[in-house]
Formats: C-alpha cells, structure tokens, sequence
C-alpha cells in the first residue's frame, strides 16, 4: 500500500483523496485550518448562517459522481435543490432581467428589455451548449501531465471550434444588442475571476450549465457538499490533520520524500498539493522556486472579493435567492480592477440563502454581499477603509431602493487579505490565475508537477480551472494520474 499526503482539505483534496482511499491507498490530508472544504466554509453571525463561497452551485452530477465512487448513495447524502427562477439583475435606470432556466421564462424576460434580442436567445442557447460539449469532450475531464498532452490534432481542432480568439463580450454582442442583456451575460467571465472583455469566448459556456442545465443549491447550505466528502473520506480510512500546516516537503533523486508538517514529518510515497498552486509550491518546493518548469512565469492573478455578511431583523420583499445590482459603466469596473484600483460604481452580488431555505436565518434575510475588488497589493485595506467601502455600498444600493442599515443586526466585513491569510491564495485572488490571456485559460498549471515525479495538483490553479465543479474535477484528475504511475488505470467518468 503507498502513502499519499494531500495538503489542502478544499473540494479539490477530499474527492483526490476519496478516489485514491477508494483504490486502496493510504492516505493524509493536512489542513491549516480547522475544518474541511477550503474556501467553502460557514460563517454563524447570531442566528444567521452564511456560506463564504460559493453561492451558486452548479453541475451536481460531479459531486454524486464522487459520492457513488465511493459506494455512497448520492441522492440521499447530498441533495440538491433547483432554483428555477434563479437570479434577478437589476440595471441603472430602473429595467430589470430575472434569468431562469425555463428558456420560456428567460426570452420573455429579455423580449421586455429587446424583442430582437429574444429571438436570438434560441440560438445563443444552441451555441453555448455547443462550447460547453466541445470543452468537456476534449479538455475539462482530461488530465494534462505534460506539454505534450496539448499536441494532439484532435485536441488542437477542438480548442479552435470554441472561440478562444474572441472576447465573451465580443461573443455576446454578436448575439444581443442590448447593453444590459450583454452585461448580464458578460458577467459570467467573472465566475472565473476574470474580465469578459478580456476572458475567451469559451468561457460562455458557463451560461448554458445556469441556463439550460440549472442553478442548485444544497439544503442547510452549500458548505453541506464539504461535508458529506469529508465524512465520505473519514468512512473510507482517510487521515485527517486539522490546524496543522505543512511547512517543507524534502526532496530527494527527483521526489518528494517527507512531508514537514507542525504536528511531524510523515515519510510519503506521493504528494497531492491541494492548496494554491502559485503561492505553496514556491513556498513548500524551495528549491524549485526560481526555476520551476510547474508554475508560470509572472502569473496574473484573478480578481479577489470584498465580502459583507449581513443579518437583518426582517425579510425584504424584493430579495430572492440571487441578486446583482450592476454598475452603470462594466468596461470602465473592469479597466479599474485591472489597474489595481476598487471600483468607484462596483457591480453587487447578494446571495440570501434564506429566501429558500428558512433554516439558514430564521429571523431574517441572511445577505452573502460580494463585491469584485483587486488582488493584493492594490487590494490591501485597512480596516476604516473596509468601513469606507462597505458604506459606498450599501449607498449604490439605496439608489436602487433597496435600504439595508436600518435593519441589519449583525455584520462582518473582509477584504482581499482574508483569502490571502486564511487559505494562502496567491495575491488574494479567488481562482489563482485569471483568464485573461489564451495561454492562462488554455495552458493551465498541469496536474503532474514538471518537476517532481510523484507530486500532483488539485484546486483552482491549476487544471480544469476555478469553480467548486471544476476543482473538484482536478482532485479526480490527480488522482487518476497518481493512479496510473502506480500501474492503476482509472476512467472516472466511463464505468469505474
């Protein structure tokens, strides 16, 4: 039996090491921190209750994929709600554009906004879902070890049928003339942490899974998804060390060998570093800093947030389960955050998982605010300057009408460093690296170290990308490839 330490608990290291227990292997995870899930963890103020992230749950046929491997019955350990109506964007001026999943609902929507915008919506449908097929068929479910996994013909033909030269925001406007349809979609580039005015067209894919495949969300809240994995792992003989940061993995001939950890060194087989690829290699791999072939040269990191939590003492009509408040010029929030800068009009997204499930905050709305800011440095903020903002906030949405402060009962506030202190994430970004440049969306930290022979990558860094679908599909993909150095053929997602 070999020994495996996966550093970093987030969704990417709990279905590595669920696959891998599953297969017979020994296995440790060491989390920093206290509980399992990464960035997917609760926060109780009073009796509200609030997922940090994420929010919006989609594809959860990857999670019961990783459930069922292990023998569990998926359905009942982790049950999903649809949201079919799932999200209302509200625009300066006063117009408004719920999306659902219902194409119905959806174009009739967008018909009150532009009626010719409404009949290209059928074909805007037809064109993501073509993307999204291409880029599970040839790219999202296949693990990328080396430079010369992107060789293949067939591959290089699929990466030029999915628009990677065109812009989401050029992609959209060849669909709809509306500037506040286009800033609606447009935002799903931020899904990734990136602009839409820079991101791939590619990426638009993400609107078919909202749009035609559905928005869920996770009875008792999302963070349920870490939970059942953990519990799943626990089950399967996974180790687990909570409070215990790896400081140095020692190397030898080409290998990791031990694992330094605060509680001891534990002597390992193979290594899967859950954590962000570009902050904790450098930090655990010294000697490959400077000269890695593993982490790229002067990576862009992706926008980072800025989080109110807020409890009120009430329920507010006009609130449903997913809202956005967009700015009155997109190009120029997006043109600041590149320059470092927060937005002066920033684009608000508030999450109230009470509106569906009154067990999250019984006494009132539970608003999850978050709002794009920059990645550290220009991210650092003292805390009067956290007060600052979150005041320019809750005054953008005054103008909508929407008043908060005479209701709110418990509040917390955290900027970009929190993600940087409590999860080592690069510069405070959400996902790592943006994809803003071809060579970040396509060309991806690999999940096999260049370096090192037994040391392999989960998490938003790397590859497939951010979001809790596709990190958890990097766990799988690790350990496929671990699998497979070890004699093990593996094919997760055709019979197992």
């Amino acid at each position: 039996m070999t020994t495996t330490a996966v550093i970093g608990a987030g969704l990417g290291g709990l279905s590595a090491a669920i696959v891998l227990a599953r297969t017979g292997q020994d296995v440790t995870v060491f989390e920093k921190n206290e509980r399992a899930g990464g960035k997917l963890r609760p926060f109780q103020l009073g009796t509200h209750a609030f997922d940090y992230g994420p929010n919006t749950i989609t594809m959860p046929d990857i999670f019961h994929r990783v459930l069922a491997f292990a023998g569990k019955e998926p359905e009942n350990l982790l049950p999903f709600k649809q949201l079919p109506e799932h999200t209302r964007n509200y625009f300066p001026g006063g117009s408004t554009l719920e999306v659902s999943s219902d194409a119905g609902e959806t174009k009739r929507a967008i018909a009150r906004l532009s009626e010719a915008d409404a009949n290209r919506y059928d074909d805007y449908l037809r064109e993501v879902k073509r993307l999204y097929t291409l880029a599970t068929e040839n790219f999202l479910q296949r693990t990328f070890e080396s430079p010369l996994d992107y060789l293949s013909p067939g591959l290089a033909l699929a990466l030029r049928k999915v628009r990677p030269a065109t812009t989401m925001h050029a992609f959209h406007r060849r669909f709809f003339k509306h500037p506040d349809v286009q800033k609606a979609f447009d935002r799903y580039a931020t899904y990734i942490g990136s602009s839409p005015y820079d991101a791939p067209a590619t990426f638009a894919l993400i609107a078919h899974l909202e749009l035609s495949d559905g928005v869920y969300y996770t009875p008792g809240g999302n963070v349920k998804i870490a939970d059942a994995f953990y519990e799943t792992a626990k089950e399967l003989g996974v180790n687990f060390s909570f409070n215990d940061p790896v400081h140095h993995v020692s190397t030898r001939n080409g290998r990791a060998q031990t694992v330094h950890a605060a509680s001891g060194s534990l002597d390992v087989d193979n290594v899967v570093l859950n954590g962000d690829l570009l902050s904790q290699y450098p930090l655990l791999f010294p000697a490959f800093s400077e000269k890695s072939r593993t982490v790229p040269n002067h990576p862009e990191p992706s926008i980072s947030a800025f989080v109110i939590m807020v409890g009120l003492n009430t329920r507010l009509p006009q609130l449903k389960h997913h809202q956005v408040y967009f700015s009155a010029d997109y190009p120029e929030e997006f043109e600041q955050l590149k320059h470092g800068a927060f937005p002066d009009d920033p684009t608000v997204y508030i999450s109230n998982s009470s509106y569906s499930d009154r067990g999250q905050s019984p006494d009132g709305d539970n608003l999850f605010i978050l709002i794009n800011a920059p990645a550290l440095p220009g991210g650092a903020m003292t805390e009067e300057e956290k007060q600052s903002y979150k005041n320019l906030v809750y005054d953008k949405l005054e103008e909508f009408g929407l008043f908060l402060r005479p209701h709110i009962v418990e509040e917390q506030v955290l900027g970009p460093s929190y993600l940087e202190e409590t999860f080592g994430a690069y510069k405070g970004s959400i996902y790592g690296l943006a994809s803003n440049r071809r060579q970040d969306a396509f060309l991806r930290p690999f999940n096999r170290s260049q370096d090192l022979k037994n040391v392999y990558f989960a998490g938003g860094s790397t590859h497939p990308g951010g979001g809790s679908p596709m990190v958890t599909t990097s766990g799988i993909l690790a350990a496929s490839a671990l699998l497979k150095d070890n004699g093990i053929l593996l094919d997760f997602w055709g019979e197992t």
